[in-house]
């Protein structure tokens, strides 16, 4: 009953007691209701999906209301942005300033003071030439002296004298390119004439300097000897991941480092046995002007400490293009004992599956991988059969050697030599690509013995040669006075 009671009396709207459970919220205002019901209504939705229903009308019709509202505000893209400007000048102001500035040429030109004509005053018929010019020329590749001599100004004859005088001192070498000449150029009678050459200096030879007087006689010389020492380079350092490129980064030119390699190849396989910590050391040709300026010549001695094992090869000093000897004076030459690029061998003689047809093939050579652009070094003397475009082998070149032996190199990215050449053993024939059916850059190296394919690795070619007597001693001498040179110096 008494829940009854109070059941009543909740009903009724009495107060008498508290109700147990959920109490209803406060009647709200219409405005309130509209708050909460545009927080609730996505004013911005995705246009990109639900194209066409009620939520993308929404959001479109929103999108629009704010270009329109961003036009409507928009300052105009038209409309000058005023500025002020000073008033213009009248009267005496502006003849001052007129006097005291420089008019262009499109304007007439008209500033300036103005003079009146007096006496004085002469009308030319044209303009002055100066009496001396002073120039500076310098020579390109391939150019020769009395070409850039006629094309500063100076007339035929003048240019083939002054070329003949300075020849005889150049000791039958060209000028270098890049050398510059500075020139004086005296007055002519006539603008119809070239101007004389007065006088001209410039370096005829890296240890001489020169310099050209013109005399009621013609042309006379003056030299200037430059002091040079000539003091060897020594370089050293570990090969790391790549010999080439840690001895070019050392400071040896491109084919310094090539002829190093070329030496060591006669020894050993550069891309086979070379570690990365194995040391190189390179003694180079070094001249160095009183002047400043610096020149390297050949590589002197080519050296590597390989495990501890040393490798020391020289020349002998009037041998430029002959056989590199160890310090006992012994010289070992080889062919196919040393790979024709330094790099690792990433694929072997022998059957295997093709990488890219996915197929069990015969690879009828030894594949060498080695970074985009190294030298690839012809394995014994011979002539080019063919150099060009090759199927899968992409850019190849045959070499015929002697004995029946020929070898290929395939995939290069560009040739060195053309077909018909005569190439030495170590000279460079191309560079590493990735042409034709190729998954990286490599060299494919194939090597035919009378016609057939044979393995590169198991074919040995040598000759060996021992100096004696004179030429023994005169080698060691040359020999341990490079040894004394210190290294970076």
């Amino acid at each position: 009953m008494f829940l009854a009671t109070d059941e009543a009396l909740i009903l009724s709207g009495g107060t008498a007691t508290r109700p147990i459970g959920r109490v209803a919220p406060p009647p709200m205002g219409r405005l309130a209701r509209w708050r909460i019901a545009a927080r609730e209504i996505d004013w911005v939705p995705d246009l990109g999906t639900q194209i066409g229903s009620r939520d993308w009308w929404r959001g479109l019709a929103t999108c629009s209301a704010l270009c329109v509202a961003t036009i409507a505000m928009a300052p105009g893209f038209h409309r000058p942005i005023v500025g002020q400007a000073p008033a213009p000048l009248t009267g005496e102001a502006r003849s001052h300033e007129r006097a005291q500035a420089i008019a262009p040429l499109a304007l007439g030109a008209d500033s300036g003071q103005r003079l009146a004509a007096n006496e004085l005053v002469m009308h030319l018929a044209e303009a002055p030439e100066r009496p001396m010019m002073e120039l500076s020329a310098t020579i390109g590749s391939g150019d020769r002296l009395d070409r850039v001599l006629q094309r500063a100004g100076v007339s035929r004859d003048q240019a083939r004298a002054a070329a003949a005088l300075i020849e005889p001192v150049t000791e039958g070498e060209a000028i270098p390119s890049g050398t510059r000449i500075a020139l004086t150029l005296g007055r002519r009678p006539s603008r119809s004439v070239a101007r004389p050459l007065e006088t001209m200096k410039l370096r005829a030879r890296f240890d001489l300097a020169v310099t050209l007087t013109r005399t009621p006689q013609g042309f006379e010389m003056t030299q200037a000897p430059i002091a040079i020492d000539r003091t060897p380079l020594r370089l050293q350092g570990l090969a790391g991941s790549s010999l080439y490129r840690s001895v070019r980064a050392a400071g040896a030119p491109a084919k310094v480092v090539e002829a190093y390699i070329k030496a060591l190849a006669s020894r050993m396989s550069v891309g086979r046995d070379v570690k990365r910590s194995d040391s190189f050391d390179l003694i180079i040709e070094r001249e160095r002007a009183a002047t400043g300026e610096t020149r390297l010549g050949k590589l002197l001695l080519a050296g590597l400490d390989h495990g501890g094992r040393k490798v020391q090869l020289a020349r002998l000093a009037d041998d430029e293009d002959g056989q590199w000897y160890d310090v006992n004076g012994q010289s070992e030459k080889r062919g196919a004992m040393g790979m024709p690029v330094a790099g690792r061998v990433t694929s072997s003689y022998g059957k295997r599956v093709h990488p890219i047809l996915g197929l069990m093939r015969m690879h009828k050579g030894t594949d060498i991988g080695a970074p985009y652009g190294t030298p690839i070094h012809a394995m014994m003397d011979g002539v080019v059969q063919f150099a060009g475009r090759s199927g899968g082998y992409g850019n190849f070149i045959k070499l015929a050697h002697s004995g029946g032996v020929a070898s290929g190199y395939g995939h290069m990215s560009r040739f060195a030599v053309r077909s018909g050449a005569h190439v030495k053993q170590g000279q460079v024939i191309g560079y590493v690509g990735s042409t034709g059916m190729s998954t990286g850059p490599h060299l494919h190296w194939e090597v035919w013995k009378n016609g057939a394919v044979v393995n590169p690795r198991t074919l040995k070619l040598a000759s060996m040669a021992v100096l004696s007597g004179a030429k023994l001693r005169t080698f060691r001498r040359e020999v341990q006075a490079l040894l004394a040179v210190k290294p970076g110096r």
